[in-house]
């Protein structure tokens, strides 16, 4: 694996960016495209996961306030889980948020990630949202 984590530049590395969020994060509950895509798109840092020109992960951060930034849309292709490039996506998060004065980061885990978050330090402090009918979410935050 030759892993590279940048933010998305061009109009295409965009698109393949907002396929593979739809592909994991909405299609298998039959969310329409587009439901991927929500109206702050461009006032958020966006990072992404490439080995050898092939999208693996993505991820966001967004600012809620001078002191809050939140996490959504994580995502890593199902090959690619367990390789440390989750991690290398929330790293970078967290560096901007870091960049950016921010001391909280909050982000809703699906139940599956809570491990994950949790082993970088996230705590669950309520179960947050179902969505889809389907998918418990756990509010998690982290001081940074």
């Amino acid at each position: 694996m030759d892993v590279v984590i940048k933010q998305p530049q061009s109009p295409e590395e965009f698109k393949q960016y907002y396929q593979l969020r739809y592909r994991i994060l909405r299609e298998p509950w039959g969310e329409p495209e587009g439901s991927e895509v929500d109206d702050i798109e461009n006032q958020c840092f966006h990072i992404m996961a490439v080995d050898n020109q092939k999208l693996v992960a993505v991820g966001r951060l967004q600012v809620n306030t001078a002191d809050e930034a939140q996490i959504r849309y994580m995502a890593v292709e199902k090959d690619y889980e367990g390789n440390g490039i989750g991690r290398m996506i929330v790293n970078a998060l967290e560096q901007e948020a870091i960049n950016k004065k921010v001391n909280t980061i909050i982000l809703d885990a699906r139940e599956p990630a809570v491990g994950f978050y949790h082993k970088l330090g996230y705590s669950i402090e309520k179960k947050s949202y179902v969505l889809f009918n389907d998918v418990q979410h756990f509010r998690m935050t982290k001081q940074v």
